[in-house]
């Protein structure tokens, strides 16, 4: 079988180059003796998927794709549209979903993760008091939580649209879910997750309680965004971002085929060192059974070891700006 070549989304002013967030791997892919491709993911986005791989090469085999975050039923199309040119995404559709979406993969982490609720919705409406209700007393009833979607929060509106400081208070609750309803608009992923606030210890060694919104939670990863999705997602006090002084000691692994092949810091601290332990991680994510995906883990504030706060496929996950990813990609094109 040949090896896998890397599919980067194109630069929308010049098609025939890779975007400018990608230029770097694209590069380092070459120097390593890997090949890559182009897609249009604006074409993608709007549903025009064959449109989108042309410039992929008929019977290029074995593929990996790395870029930005698509919607699931989108990734289906884009995966549909490169087997119908004889190639191959390595990441089945089933699979992207299982790591990318909370539904699929918090099963296998439950308890390894902060306890979390879900409410599958359209978007077009936020989730009524009775649906709100339930979720919350899936999750015990009181205490504060954090409001997200299957994929994202909104940190950054931390007050307005993500913390919930007591879930006993419904109306609050309801307020919060109603504004990030609102804010992400036609890009809310799946539905709304209600999911428990949980304390982690902060870089400069300090631990606030949740009404300083200080530096833990039960946030989301740092996915790949481009702008039709509002942006990269660059941390946020549920992380001890900008409104707490420091962020979250937090770590990002990179797995394939169930081994850690690259351990580095989360992106909104790239020069941060860390040594998370594995021993526990290492079981769930090959209980998960997909063949590339990431962990962010943070440690907990009392000291009792690291939490799994989200997971991702690693096609769509952002790498650390000056970290070195040539062990990652030689690892994508011998698999």
């Amino acid at each position: 079988m040949s090896a896998p070549a890397i599919i980067f989304p194109s630069d929308p002013l010049n098609p025939r180059r890779p975007d400018p967030h990608f230029v770097w791997e694209a590069r380092m892919l070459r120097e390593l003796g890997g090949e890559h491709h182009l897609v249009d993911h604006d074409a993608l986005l709007a549903g025009r998927a064959e449109e989108a791989v042309r410039r992929v090469p008929r019977d290029s085999g074995p593929l990996w794709y790395r870029g930005w975050m698509l919607p699931s039923a989108r990734y289906a199309d884009f995966a549909a549209a490169l087997t119908a040119r004889g190639g191959n995404l390595l990441t089945s559709p089933p699979g992207y979903a299982a790591a990318h979406e909370l539904p699929g993969w918090y099963g296998v982490f439950e308890g390894a993760t902060p306890a979390s609720a879900w409410i599958p919705t359209d978007g077009a409406s936020a989730p009524g008091t009775e649906e709100l209700a339930t979720a919350v007393a899936r999750l015990g009833g009181s205490g504060p939580a954090i409001v997200k979607d299957y994929v994202k929060s909104r940190k950054h509106e931390w007050h307005e649209a993500c913390y919930v400081p007591e879930l006993a208070d419904l109306p609050a609750v309801a307020r919060v879910v109603e504004r990030f309803v609102e804010l992400q608009g036609e890009f809310l992923a799946g539905g709304v997750v209600l999911r428990r606030y949980e304390e982690f210890e902060r870089a400069d060694g300090a631990a606030e309680g949740p009404g300083g919104a200080a530096n833990g939670s039960a946030g989301d990863g740092d996915g790949v965004d481009g702008p039709e999705a509002g942006g990269p997602d660059t941390g946020g006090p549920e992380a001890g971002g900008p409104d707490t002084g420091g962020r979250a000691v937090e770590a990002r692994v990179w797995w394939l085929d169930g081994r850690p092949v690259l351990v580095g810091p989360h992106p909104d601290a790239p020069r941060r060192t860390v040594e998370p332990d594995l021993t526990e991680v290492r079981a769930l994510v090959r209980t998960l059974g997909c063949r590339f995906v990431t962990t962010d883990l943070a440690s907990r504030a009392d000291g009792s070891g690291w939490r799994v706060v989200e997971v991702g496929d690693g096609q769509v996950s952002e790498l650390p700006h000056g970290i070195d990813p040539s062990g990652l990609l030689t690892s994508l094109i011998v698999a």
